[in-house]
């Protein structure tokens, strides 16, 4: 700013004078720098700080730097210019007057004294130092986040869960990318247990902390959900209380200006939520009213509510995490995302990233090649890291350590983790023991003591649905204090505004749930039957969850419904690992740990109950007639009673469930089944004789789970496996089973990752399965390659009458070979070659084959890049009157006069039902002219 410009500075605080007076709310940082230069005595200062409002103030200030004329007004601009972060709102300001500080202003020193920008620094300085390590897993060792850490599969969602692509980098987690309600303020995270939702918002924070992450955000408030459910009834706390006592206080900021900028600047907050399924709430808190003024002091549960619906700091972003399952008003979600887990190449780099050992690397690698199943369970990250954990842990440990070459379980994964925690304790120095042979059952005697404590408290914490213990149940438990840092247990400090570490939790919410399976294993006190308490527990609500959150936003509940939050997985999960310890697998185990009697006896208890509830739960499956037969479709609860027999490994069970599904088909879409669990569906699937149709649709099974039900292809009479995340492996394995029995009628693999080396192989089914008739490949990866080996292979095929081909690229070669396939085909009745990039010139080759065909029925075009100039050649495929009923022209590019010669050539049609326009381009008004015309659809 040169000296004409600079004389420009007291005029500009004149000018400006209210503007400044009003948006100017941060004085503590101007009035330091003003002191420390000189402009302003120690005197100026304290008559300032007497005034009593915070305008006042600023028009005090103002006064005392335009006396001390025009370099004690530009530096009073440019501590403004400097520390931006404090003054926000006054940047638009600044470009207004366009700001450029001279050279003489610029060498002095602006110290940034702000407590809102301390408050930023103070922030970022403990997020980065809570989440740079990860700690998720353990105490015994820390890793770095960066060392360990990876992106898992992460899948954008609509509002009705219809997939709208995957997130390649966080960065578009916060980004406008997939955004369904604008409207909306929380990012929804979605998945299943251990599928890394936590670790997730680690990463976020660790990149906020270190400026890492695309956002504008410069306050981050994390808080984990479980926390609300210990507080009590009573409890009565601010806005204000709940994000500085339970994050990161602000120092030095006695007018509360830290507070104050959040209310003013909503939109510069994040939060994250994590774990809003493990809340344990009662209803009866949410009969106060709403809080929607940050003053009022309110049940910390109502703040949550009120802050996620947007009743309070409005404007700020949230994510929020939940398990798969748990549903919430559209309105208050901005985005959804789903958690999928590893894919086979994430799942290579985490083993890389573990294993810095080569030998160790390629020894972990054959073992997980050889297992499609325990690659299930590994993608999963939780299991992930608990099987790479244990392999490291015991390899060290004893002079081979294999992971167990026969069908591993849940239970296993969770046996060999105890087994880690209590070899700590119970094993003599590294050197002797590497020349020991592994004995488990020995170190579960040795650790029983502890483990049984552990076990005890674990059950307690779910029998009363707190997910928290402190010191005192701990100790009631009879654990000591070396049993502590054994890994069960993790200290959490953020539920208390002290500090103190007086609260526990277990490692992860799963080992609660085995922990607890197995205190109802060794219990040799109770009743027999208390055995079964959770499976009586689930079965009271085997409805769907929903949450609480819809009552507080619409305000309707039942009276005295309790714990609307529990999804009871948990539960569930305790009854699986409760199969699985009472397995004929572990029996050797077990009865080093409890009386051999009584174990035979709670055996035979649970198998009774398995075979019951099977039995029971099967009869009540709804049963109805479709195009494949006789259909059922189980609900979300047949997926557990699936696990558990699996878990359980009961022959009988798996042999009595296969006799007991009766319909021809079954219906298990959109039941989140995950790659682990088709070895389960297998294990029951193989018993059947008869030949069944398997429709898993809208599910997570990718190519591990394909691998794992490789046995039960044979007797498959209809494969759905549509939006599954299936690869061109998969294909691999379908085409050698389904080629090989020939029993395959319906062939369903929509919206995958299936290439042309995938449809080359599809087109091998085609040729060689006589029975198929109905194939989905739309939304796949397929080009003009793959659509000629298609073509080609329903050219021959005498079978198949049903294509669906929507949403690939075969373009107008891949049209001109279908042209050819549908020329004489005898029995193609339907087909969809929708959005495939077809032209006039592809349209052209299809209308001229079709005029001799006389079988195909429906026909759709839809989204492709067909003009009036085929309008003249599908003229005369209508005028032929081939038999053709449906025809579907949707959003392509004809205008009035190609759409007139179409409604032209309908006159000399008595067989078109329909010829559906709409979406070209035409006005409304020239859509009127075709009124009459009843047959050409615009709507």
């Amino acid at each position: 700013m040169d000296q004409k410009e600079e004389a420009k500075c007291l005029g500009i605080l004149t000018y400006h004078r209210e503007l400044l007076v009003s948006r100017l709310r941060s004085i503590q940082c101007i009035l330091d720098n003003l002191l420390a230069c000189g402009f302003l005595c120690e005197e100026d200062v304290e008559i300032v700080q007497r005034t009593v409002t915070k305008t006042d103030q600023v028009r005090k200030i103002l006064e005392l730097v335009q006396c001390k004329g025009e370099k004690a007004c530009e530096y009073f601009i440019f501590i403004i210019y400097k520390v931006c972060d404090a003054y926000i709102q006054l940047q638009p300001w600044l470009k207004e007057i366009n700001f450029n500080p001279s050279t003489d202003v610029t060498v002095m020193e602006v110290v940034n004294t702000d407590p809102i920008s301390r408050y930023y620094e103070k922030l970022r300085h403990e997020m980065s130092r809570d989440t740079c390590f990860i700690m998720s897993y353990g105490q015994q060792e820390e890793t770095r986040l960066e060392d360990l850490y990876i992106d898992t599969v992460m899948e954008m969602l609509n509002d009705c869960n219809e997939s709208l692509g995957f997130v390649d980098s966080l960065d578009q987690l916060l980004g406008d990318h997939a955004v369904f309600n604008p409207q909306g303020e929380t990012i929804y995270v979605m998945g299943d247990a251990g599928v890394g939702k936590s670790i997730l918002l680690q990463k976020l924070q660790n990149l906020w902390s270190k400026k890492e992450l695309q956002t504008d955000a410069i306050f981050f408030f994390k808080f984990r959900c479980r926390m609300f459910s210990i507080f009590k009834e009573t409890e009565q706390i601010s806005l204000r209380d709940l994000l500085f006592k339970y994050n990161c206080h602000p120092d030095h900021d006695p007018d509360n200006e830290v507070f104050d900028y959040i209310l003013r600047f909503p939109e510069k907050v994040l939060f994250t939520f994590d774990g809003y399924d493990e809340i344990q709430e009662d209803l009866d808190l949410m009969n106060f009213p709403e809080v929607v003024s940050p003053e009022d002091k309110a049940h910390p549960f109502q703040l949550l509510i009120s802050l996620l619906s947007g009743k309070l700091l409005k404007g700020s972003q949230k994510v929020l995490t939940a398990r798969t399952g748990i549903e919430i008003q559209s309105r208050v979600i901005r985005k959804k995302v789903a958690l999928r887990g590893f894919s086979p190449n994430h799942l290579k780099t985490y083993t890389d990233l573990h294993f810095k050992d080569q030998e160790h690397r390629k020894l972990v690698s054959i073992q997980l090649d050889a297992s499609p199943h325990l690659c299930g369970l590994c993608s999963t990250p939780l299991f992930c890291w608990i099987v790479f954990k244990s392999f490291r842990h015991l390899h060290t440990m004893h002079d081979s350590f294999h992971l167990p070459e026969t069908c591993i379980t849940l239970t296993d994964i969770f046996l060999l983790l105890s087994e880690v925690f209590l070899s700590r304790s119970t094993s003599p120095a590294p050197s002797l023991l590497k020349s020991r042979t592994r004995c488990a059952s020995e170190t579960f005697k040795a650790g029983l003591r502890p483990l049984a404590a552990f076990a005890k408290l674990a059950l307690q914490g779910m029998e009363r649905g707190s997910f928290i213990c402190n010191q005192e149940a701990i100790t009631a438990c009879g654990l000591r204090e070396e049993d502590l840092p054994l890994g069960f247990l993790k200290p959490v400090t953020e539920y208390d505004a002290s500090g103190s570490p007086a609260n526990f939790e277990f490692l992860h919410i799963t080992l609660q749930s085995f922990l607890a399976a197995l205190a109802l294993v060794l219990d040799e006190q109770a009743a027999a039957n208390s055995l079964l308490k959770f499976f009586t527990e689930c079965n009271r609500n085997r409805q769907p969850s929903c949450l609480f959150f819809d009552f507080c936003i619409s305000g309707s509940s039942k009276p005295n419904e309790k714990k609307p939050f529990a999804t009871n997985e948990h539960f569930q999960f305790t009854n699986l690992f409760l199969c699985g310890l009472l397995s004929k697998a572990h029996t050797g185990l077990m009865e080093h740990l409890v009386s051999p009697v009584l174990l035979k006896k709670k055996r035979s208890l649970l198998k009774s109950y398995l075979s019951t509830s099977v039995k029971s739960h099967l009869h009540g499956l709804p049963h109805y007639n479709g195009n494949e037969g006789k259909k059922v479709h189980v609900l979300p609860n047949f997926l557990w009673i699936l696990r558990c027999i699996f878990e359980a490994g009961s022959k009988d069970i798996a042999e009595m469930t296969a006799k007991g599904i009766t319909a021809s088909l079954l219906k298990l879409g959109y039941c989140n089944v995950y790659s682990g669990d088709c070895t389960a569906l297998n294990f029951v699937l193989q018993h059947r004789q008869k030949l069944l149709g398997l429709d898993m649709d809208n599910n997570n099974i990718s190519d591990y789970g394909v691998k794992q039900l490789k046995p039960s292809f044979c007797k498959m009479t209809v494969v759905r496996l549509c939006v599954n995340h299936l690869s061109d492996s998969s294909i691999e394995v379908l085409a050698e089973e389904l080629c090989q029995h020939k029993v395959v009628e319906v062939l369903g693999l929509y919206n995958n990752h299936i290439t042309d080396v995938g449809a080359k192989l599809v087109a091998q089914i085609i040729e060689e399965c006589p029975k198929l008739r109905v194939l989905k490949i739309g939304k796949n990866n397929i080009t003009s390659v793959g659509g000629k080996y298609l073509a080609s292979a329903i050219q021959k095929s005498t079978s198949i009458f049903d294509v669906g081909m929507w949403g690939n690229s075969i373009g107008d070669e891949g049209a001109e070979a279908f042209a050819e396939a549908l020329r004489h085909h005898p029995r193609l009745t339907n087909l969809s070659l929708s959005a495939n990039g077809i032209t006039s010139k592809g349209g052209r080759f299809l209308t001229e084959a079709l005029k001799e065909n006389s079988i195909l029925r429906i026909f759709w075009l839809v989204q492709n890049e067909l003009t009036d100039e085929v309008a003249p050649h599908l003229a005369e495929l209508v005028k032929a009157n081939t038999g053709l009923s449906h025809l579907w022209l949707i959003s392509n590019q004809f205008t009035v006069h190609g759409i007139r010669t179409l409604a032209e050539a309908l006159i000399h049609n008595t067989a078109i039902k329909e010829i559906c326009v709409k979406g070209n381009q035409l006005s409304e008004e020239e859509e009127k002219q075709f009124v009459t015309e009843k047959r050409m659809r615009f709507h």
